[in-house]
């Protein structure tokens, strides 16, 4: 799947969560899911702990990647 295509599955509205970057159509912050990878959780265990996709949580990293400036 392309970046673009990843990225397309991340909003950012000011009435959902604070603002915060959240998987289109949840409540789930990109934030809140790359945590728990860095806690150890696989991203298959986080997709099928919050009933997301796999490619919602790559789009989570991948998104988290770009804001700290690094290429995707």
């Amino acid at each position: 799947m392309a970046n673009t295509e990843l990225l397309d599955r991340i909003a950012v509205d000011p009435e959902v969560m604070v603002g915060k970057p959240v998987i289109k159509g949840t409540r789930l912050t990109v934030e809140h899911m790359v945590k728990l990878l860095a806690l150890g959780m696989t991203i298959e265990e986080v997709a099928d702990e919050f009933r997301v996709e796999r490619e919602d949580v790559e789009a989570c990293v991948l998104f988290a990647a770009t804001q700290i400036g690094e290429s995707p």
